[in-house]
């Protein structure tokens, strides 16, 4: 008997399917782009749910056609699923257009996925394969697709630690194409028997308000729309930027999971916030992103968020935004994340827990650290991150999604330990905090895949740079001040 096609073949054939279009001049990007929105049209046919389209644009309709005719009609299908139906698609294929110019391509591509092992994909979820190629798109770091995706089984560790629950409202600021919404979706559906001991307007809720979210790249979004429709999810994730009026307009929630785009604001802006008043005048986005991360829980939720180093350790700025989130939050633990897990090979990443205090004062007692970036090898093609990597620390974490657990200070030759408020005053509030040896360089050394050592040496010289940017803007600030008490002092 043949062994069952997994997920993983299908998305490997889907993916082999980018070698039809080279020759048509289309981009990994753009091909992905073309792929989901017919992918879109199958799995929908596929798990039964065309009502959602308007008759005469379903994926029969398509493939039946042969030629011109079929390319002059999917055009015509993307075109006008911008503006009929339901909201939802509509959203999805806005503005949506093709790259294929040539017939025969199309029809390559539709007869392909027409060959697929359909029933294997049911069988295991058509949500993640989708998931899969998702992935499969932001490992190929030629298609420049990392920059919005968190690696799954970081997603993974996170969601099991933060323990969402049905009927908590679950946000994403940063939505990138749905990770982390989609993950505390599975985890609740697990925890229900897929929702069935939910009552029924409690499904709903799951369905259509649980979660939020915002998304500012337009492709992203699209993608993100896709992914949370063939998850079961409805609505939630809008188009917008997060740190303008769109981002105040999100509701509060009792749990935030992101991983904020790393970088300045576009073109050195600042943020337009009117309810900002600690990184109002920093283009600093990490910053900003932890301002309406506090500010957007309620009392008593809790957060866990991806931010790169510089957010716990720079001066000015970046001090202020410590020492408040500290007052209005129990900041209990920071997890040093390893080199490489991201597609950005050298920029330096932690992922911060806390809790939203029920008052506004020295919420924070103590700061738990755990080192998993120090004496590890580093991530890679060669060396790919798994869940098994994140085993040590969820055992040292604890049950508790709230930091309350039972924990053991491994002591200075340990990976896990515990910092008092005090001392981390001491430390001018400095939570960049590292005591094993660092072994970054010798880490990389044992890089092999020349797209591996491309991509350290291009992290490295961007993350320079953001460093040299944020002085920067720091230095504007200083001389923006000064000019100000000048001219007050004329005055």
């Amino acid at each position: 008997m043949a062994e069952q096609t997994t997920t993983r073949d299908i998305v490997a054939k889907l993916w082999s399917l980018c070698h039809i279009l080279r020759d048509d001049g289309v981009t990994y990007n753009e091909y992905v782009t073309e792929l989901t929105f017919l992918l879109f049209l199958k799995m929908m046919a596929e798990t039964g749910r065309e009502d959602v389209l308007p008759k005469g644009y379903r994926w029969s309709e398509l493939t039946k056609r042969t030629g011109l005719e079929q390319l002059d009609y999917y055009k015509r299908l993307l075109l006008d699923l911008g503006t009929k139906g339901k909201a939802t698609v509509a959203a999805i294929f806005v503005d949506a257009q093709t790259t294929l110019r040539k017939p025969t391509n199309l029809k390559a591509i539709t007869d392909a996925i027409e060959k697929l092992d359909w029933f294997s994909a049911r069988e295991e979820g058509l949500g993640n394969l989708y998931e899969g190629l998702l992935e499969k798109n932001a490992a190929e770091k030629k298609s420049g697709a990392g920059q919005y995706f968190t690696p799954r089984p970081l997603i993974d560790c996170i969601v099991r630690l933060m323990k969402p629950q049905p009927g908590e409202v679950i946000q994403d600021p940063a939505a990138g194409t749905g990770g982390f919404l989609v993950a505390s979706d599975h985890y609740i559906k697990e925890q229900t028997d897929d929702l069935f001991k939910l009552p029924k307007e409690q499904i709903y809720f799951q369905k259509h308000n649980a979660y939020v979210g915002l998304e500012l790249v337009p492709d992203a979004h699209r993608l993100c729309l896709m992914n949370l429709m063939l998850h079961g999810i409805e609505e939630g994730v809008e188009s917008g930027d997060t740190l303008s009026p769109d981002g105040a307009g999100l509701p509060k929630a009792d749990l935030i999971l992101t991983n904020p785009p790393f970088g300045t604001k576009k073109g050195g802006g600042r943020p337009n916030r009117a309810d900002f008043s600690i990184t109002a005048d920093t283009s600093n986005k990490q910053l900003a992103f932890v301002e309406h991360i506090v500010r957007g829980l309620r009392a008593g939720g809790r957060a866990a968020f991806v931010i790169p180093d510089n957010v716990l350790f720079e001066d000015n700025t970046g001090r202020r935004v410590r020492t408040w989130m500290m007052e209005l939050c129990d900041v209990h633990t920071i997890l040093r994340l390893p080199i490489g897990i991201f597609y950005a090979q050298g920029v330096k990443t932690n992922v911060v827990f806390l809790t939203r205090g029920k008052t506004d004062k020295a919420n924070t007692k103590a700061v738990w650290v755990y080192d998993l970036r120090n004496q590890m090898e580093a991530f890679g093609k060669t060396h790919p991150l798994t869940v098994k990597d994140f085993e040590a620390f969820e055992k040292a974490f604890g049950d508790d999604p709230f930091g309350k657990a039972k924990r053991k200070d491994q002591g200075e030759e340990g990976r896990f330990r515990c910092f008092t408020r005090d001392e981390i005053k001491a430390r001018n509030d400095n939570l960049d905090i590292g005591w094993l040896r660092d072994t970054e360089a010798e880490a990389e050394e044992h890089l092999t895949e020349p797209e591996d050592i491309a991509a350290a040496i291009m992290g490295h010289l961007k993350a320079a740079l953001e460093e040299i940017e944020v002085v920067s803007e720091e230095l504007e600030a200083d001389e923006e001040t000064e000019e100000t008490l000048k001219e007050e002092a004329v005055a």
